[in-house]
């Protein structure tokens, strides 16, 4: 699926420009980005790069659809997954396994949500919001199957994950030792994955404890 207004680039330059773009995207936003330091990055000249890949705003789209493409795939996986295991806790490990495999695409979002290129007005309503409403109706699929009466909110619940995993993965902790631990640690890993999965078996009022696979 491509972004409404952009146009999709292909060939090797593009995919040099788009890969270029995002890692300075995911560093500095896109407001902190100039089009000379995508062509540096790129290692293409500013006409050039204007042939090849259009305006900064022209780039940034191409870079949010891939980043959406990317996200959509592991979805539809994980939709896929849950209808053959019926397993939230399984939509949870897919979810954590995609943030630690593409961080840029968290730092991406978490510009956004700092008021990053406020001129690109309707990403998240166009793509993100039916993304929550897919996962939302799995989950409300599954409790229905617990048959309990608690009341729960499922979109905080999916955007309690999202939060705690974009801060996790891009940020780490500060540990009892005074010191960061991050993602790439793998005890820190492991502590924070047993972490989400209590909390989403929580969260959701799940009977019972989570997995055993889960808490290993």
């Amino acid at each position: 699926m491509t972004y409404q207004g952009s146009e999709p680039h292909e060939g090797a330059q593009s995919d040099l420009v788009v890969n270029a773009a995002t890692r300075l995207f995911a560093a500095l936003g896109y407001d902190g980005t100039s089009l000379h330091q995508i062509a540096e990055a790129s290692g293409l000249d500013l006409a050039t790069l204007g042939a090849v890949a259009g305006s900064k705003r022209d780039i940034y789209l191409a870079v949010l659809d891939l980043a959406f493409r990317r996200h959509r795939a592991m979805l539809e996986e994980s939709v896929r997954e849950f209808r053959e295991t019926g397993s939230v806790h399984a939509l949870l490990e897919r979810y954590l396994d995609f943030c630690l495999e593409y961080p840029d695409n968290l730092a991406l979002w978490m510009h956004r949500w700092l008021a990053d290129a406020v001129d690109v007005t309707d990403f998240e309503q166009r793509y993100v919001q039916p993304v929550i409403v897919v996962v939302g109706d799995l989950l409300r699929e599954s409790l229905a199957r617990c048959d309990s009466d608690v009341d729960i909110d499922i979109e905080f619940s999916i955007w309690t994950v999202i939060w705690c995993a974009h801060g996790f993965v891009r940020g780490g902790f500060i540990g009892p030792d005074g010191l960061l631990h991050r993602a790439s640690d793998p005890q820190t890993l492991r502590r924070f994955r047993r972490h989400m999965h209590r909390l989403w078996h929580r969260q959701l009022c799940l009977p019972g404890e989570p997995p055993a696979e889960y808490l290993l």
